[in-house]
């Protein structure tokens, strides 16, 4: 997947998938600074560039997506103009994690200074109850995993229309034609069609979702034309009637039919009564740059927060990028912050948090009082720091979901939004005759305390299921600002519980080791989450004499097959330049309003 220089092209306005045509590769940046990894590394420092550009840049995972919001920075939208239209292109064209039947997390940073972070998390529906996914046994079954049973409420266009009425510019309805012209036909792409072809089997067992996503019986093949005529009838509803539209009215009601069809809780009632939440977002310095990410029920700016704060007291520049010691100090923070994070954090409205002590500068020195440079520290002696709480049991490797785009308009509004279903396809139910998937985002909640959801993650008691409550999320839209308080980096990723650990590294190879955005991206990525006791890399992503020397240390280390999120980030440049990087993992695209160079992953 080589960075590859391409032209624009407007396919979601024209209402088809759209070509490109590939061009040479571009050079490498000489003053670009690089970073260790294997020889087999699939990355290498320089081998991606990112797309320079001014008068604005997105930077989603799929390319049509992308040239959908960039469309609308052409026809004078803001930033938040752009989210709207980028986030609807999503649900048509990446329907495994972009969706109108699930929910996310944005982050703004306005021009002018106001920052504001917005909560689009699903709820649990009313029905809800604490054990609803143990058996007689009291054992966890899967039916928060699949099924019907599975779905949160929606918080997708909610989290849109409110936006919009916040700080939106254009029309709504015109932000959400590009959707349903998508829908109506769009020819299919390579990622489209891998994706479908990997999930064929799943998605067979939801005949709606096979009538739509797999038409004739078999997924399409690449320059197909998809039609999802029922999704674009949803999206006309959406674009006349704004929220409305999809929590009240026709989809309302399609939407309780078919929990009723399948055993699942969500009804029109819970569907009329969801409300996307502003919140103060979390706010960090880090070395003289200012962090603005997501607050809880997100846990990703508060853990976010303990991570770079804890590295905060180490000269980490002083040190070999990925050496044994920059990863050994790395792996000492993350574990500590983890085991907080999964302890303590929940949704605000129905816990009290001690979120402002987790991001202080004072605990930070606490939970590094006990770092030691020549040996790690056993996950299991690494305790939370605030309050005791029951021992957990040891969590299993973590699959990467969901999906994450990053705006810049041309007056420096920014905008991180990152949104999901949480596995890929959901719970993989298509709501029938409204042409949309629904989340199994309620296996986010702790539906037994001390066992691990499907992304490994031991969770506390504050985030157990009850009626109308926000589960806990991974997901970490960021921005960071530079010492001046001007923009410099927008960012986020999917990946379960690495996204964290994925968000974290790139700042601090932007901040402590200078790379650029494009090196920052491409260099290796590890992760850890207390439980289990295992330092995970990339393959081919740490050199054989840095294994051996953690080892050495006492670190359980393990090879992870494949990749770690797909961080899509942009990074402001001196003068009027923007530099978007989609991340070569999953590909995608970067594209500007005036490309200085144009690359797609």
């Amino acid at each position: 997947m080589r960075a590859l220089v391409v032209g624009l092209f407007a396919s979601a306005f024209a209402g088809c998938g759209g070509s490109f045509q590939p061009g040479a590769r571009a050079a490498a940046d000489p003053n670009e600074v690089g970073f260790v990894a294997s020889d087999g590394w699939a990355f290498p420092a320089g081998s991606i560039q990112p797309t320079l550009a001014t008068g604005g840049i997105v930077t989603t995972t799929d390319r049509v997506a992308t040239e959908t919001g960039t469309e609308i920075l052409r026809r004078g939208g803001n930033a938040v103009d752009a989210a709207v239209a980028t986030h609807f292109a999503l649900a048509v064209v990446n329907p495994e994690a972009g969706n109108i039947g699930g929910g996310g997390f944005m982050v703004v940073r306005r021009a002018n200074g106001e920052t504001a972070s917005l909560d689009f998390r699903e709820k649990a529906p009313g029905a809800a109850t604490r054990d609803m996914y143990l058996d007689e046994r009291g054992e966890v079954t899967d039916a928060s995993r699949s099924g019907h049973l599975a779905a949160g409420v929606p918080g997708s266009v909610a989290g849109m229309w409110e936006a919009h009425q916040r700080f939106g510019s254009l029309p709504w309805a015109e932000l959400v034609q590009p959707a349903i012209n998508l829908a109506l036909g769009m020819v299919v792409h390579d990622r489209l069609a891998g994706s479908l072809r990997s999930y064929a089997e799943r998605l067979e067992r939801n005949p709606a979702a096979a009538a739509v996503l797999l038409p004739g019986g078999t997924p399409p093949p690449v320059g197909d034309r998809l039609v999802q005529a029922d999704l674009a009838e949803t999206f006309r509803r959406i674009a006349e009637n704004g929220k409305d539209g999809f929590y009240g009215g026709q989809t309302a009601l399609l939407v309780e039919e078919e929990m009723r069809r399948g055993g699942g809780l969500i009804t029109a009632n819970d569907l009329a009564s969801y409300e996307a939440v502003w919140r103060d977002p979390i706010v960090f310095s880090y070395r003289g740059h200012t962090i603005i990410s997501m607050p809880p029920p997100s846990s990703g700016g508060a853990t976010l927060a303990e991570i770079l704060n804890i590295l905060e007291g180490y000269d980490l520049a002083s040190l070999s990028h990925h050496s044994a010691d920059h990863v050994h100090l790395w792996t000492e923070a993350v574990k500590r912050a983890y085991v907080d994070r999964n302890a303590y954090l929940a949704d605000p409205d129905f816990a009290e948090l001690p979120t402002e002590r987790m991001i202080s500068d004072d605990y930070a020195a606490e939970r590094r009082s006990d770092i030691h440079p020549d040996r790690t520290t056993p996950s299991d002696s690494v305790l939370p720091g605030l309050t005791p709480v029951p021992a957990v049991a040891m969590a299993t490797p973590e699959p990467e979901h969901t999906t994450h785009y990053s705006i810049i308009d041309a007056d420096g509004n920014a905008v991180a939004v990152t949104t999901t279903l949480n596995s890929l396809y959901g719970n993989v139910v298509m709501v029938e005759d409204a042409g949309f998937l629904l989340n199994n985002e309620m296996d986010d909640f702790t539906a037994k305390v001390g066992e691990p959801n499907q992304f490994g993650l031991v969770q506390g008691e504050a985030n157990t299921i009850e009626p109308g409550k926000r589960m806990l999320s991974a997901m970490t839209p960021t921005i960071v600002l530079d010492p001046n308080g001007s923009v410099l980096l927008v960012t986020g990723t999917p990946g379960g519980s690495t996204i964290i650990t994925s968000v974290a590294q790139v700042i601090s190879n932007v901040i402590d080791f200078g790379m650029g955005v494009a090196n920052a991206t491409a260099a290796p990525r590890l992760h850890h989450q207390h439980l289990p006791d295992v330092l995970r890399y990339e393959e081919n992503g740490l050199p054989v004499d840095v294994v051996a020397a953690l080892e050495a240390l006492g670190h359980e280390v393990d090879q992870r097959s494949g990749f770690q999120g797909d961080l899509q980030t942009i990074q402001v440049l001196p003068g009027t330049t923007t530099a978007g990087v989609a991340d070569p993992r999953r590909g995608g695209a970067s594209f500007g309003v005036t490309p200085v160079r144009q690359v797609v992953q």
